[in-house]
C-alpha cells in the first residue's frame, strides 16, 4: 500500500512490457499483460500518495485497519489485504483528475480485457494490441506529472518508443475522426438532400428534440458534420476551487440527424468540444432532485 514501493513497481512491470512490444508479434501477449499491471500499480500509487485507504476494498475492514494505520486489529495479516482492481482504480482516479486523464472507462475497457485474457486464459485480441498498450502509455503519462516522476526515469531506453506509439496514436485518431465527419456528411445528404427546406426543418427538429443516449448531463451543441442539433454528453462535479460551481464535463457528442457519434479524445480534435462548461446554475439549484444511492447508503 506504500506509494513510493508502487511507483518502482510500475516502472519494473513497464520496462517488462515495452521489452515484450520491442520484441514482436510472438512477445505482445506478455506486452498487454505487463502493460496493463504497470498502469495498476501506478493508479495505486497516485490513490495512495493521498492515502492508503483509497486502493482499499471499501468492504474488507481488516483491510481498511492496515491502510488506516490500525493493523493490530485486524485478524488477518497485512499480506491478505483485499485491494481495488485496474478498473476500479481508474474510477476513482478519473472522478479525481477529470481534466488530466484522457482515457475513460470504455476506453480502458480493452486494456483490463487484454490483461485479464492473457493472465487467465492466455488469450488477448491480436488486432487491438497496439491500442490496448498505447492507451496504457496514455494514461500513465498524466500520472507521471501529477506523482512528480521524471518520464526520461520512468520510460527509460523506451521514451522514443513511447514518443513514436504516442505520435501515431494521435494521426490514428484523426483519420478516424475524419472518416466519421465524411460517413455523416454523406448519410445526412443521402436521408435528407431530397426534401425541401421547410419540410427538413420540421423534421430535424423532431429528430433532434433529445440527446439519444442516456448521459447524466447534457448539452446543445452544433453538429460539424451536418450543422443539425447535436448532443454534447458528460457527468457533472462540483468545483470548490474558489467558490463552489458544478462542472459538466463532456465524454461523447452524438447528432441524430447523421448519426456522428464522437468520443474519448477525438473530442480535442473537434474545437472546444471536450472542455470543461461552468454550467449557469447554483449547486443547491443543480442538485434540489438528487437522492443518495439507497444500496451504497446500505452498505455503510
Amino acid at each position: 500500500m506504500h506509494a513510493e514501493k508502487l511507483k518502482l513497481s510500475s516502472q519494473r512491470w513497464m520496462t517488462a512490457a515495452l521489452t515484450a512490444f520491442a520484441q514482436g508479434a510472438d512477445s505482445h501477449d506478455f506486452a498487454v499483460h505487463h502493460a496493463g499491471i504497470a498502469a495498476e500499480h501506478l493508479l495505486k500509487a497516485y490513490l495512495s500518495s493521498l492515502h492508503p485507504a483509497l486502493i482499499v476494498e471499501a468492504k474488507d475492514f481488516d483491510s481498511l485497519l492496515h491502510a488506516t494505520g490500525h493493523g493490530t486489529h485486524a485478524s488477518a495479516p497485512a499480506s491478505r489485504a483485499k485491494t481495488i482492481g485496474l478498473v476500479e482504480a481508474h474510477a476513482r482516479v478519473h472522478k479525481i483528475l477529470r481534466k488530466q486523464i484522457p482515457v475513460d472507462q470504455r476506453a480502458l475497457l480493452p486494456v483490463a480485457n487484454a490483461r485479464n485474457g492473457v493472465a487467465h486464459s492466455g488469450l488477448h485480441d491480436i488486432a487491438e494490441v497496439q491500442t490496448v498498450f498505447t492507451t496504457c502509455l496514455r494514461l500513465i503519462d498524466p500520472l507521471l506529472t501529477e506523482l512528480e516522476i521524471d518520464p526520461e526515469v520512468y520510460w527509460g531506453s523506451y521514451v522514443s518508443l513511447h514518443d513514436r506509439l504516442i505520435e501515431e496514436q494521435v494521426k490514428a485518431v484523426r483519420i478516424q475522426l475524419e472518416g466519421k465527419l465524411a460517413r455523416a456528411r454523406t448519410l445526412f445528404a443521402q436521408r435528407y438532400g431530397h426534401l425541401a427546406a421547410k419540410e427538413r426543418e420540421i423534421v430535424l427538429a423532431t429528430i433532434t428534440r433529445q440527446s439519444p443516449r442516456y448521459m447524466e448531463h447534457d448539452e446543445e451543441r452544433p453538429c460539424p458534420a451536418c450543422g443539425s442539433k447535436g448532443w454534447l454528453m458528460g457527468d457533472t462535479h462540483i468545483d470548490e476551487t474558489n467558490e463552489p460551481v458544478v462542472v459538466f464535463t463532456p465524454y461523447v457528442f452524438a447528432c441524430s440527424a447523421c448519426d456522428l457519434d464522437v468520443e474519448n479524445e477525438e473530442l480535442w480534435d473537434l474545437g472546444d468540444f471536450a472542455e470543461e462548461v461552468v454550467l449557469d446554475v447554483t449547486v443547491d439549484e443543480f442538485y434540489v432532485n438528487w437522492e443518495p444511492d439507497e444500496d451504497l447508503y446500505r452498505d455503510r
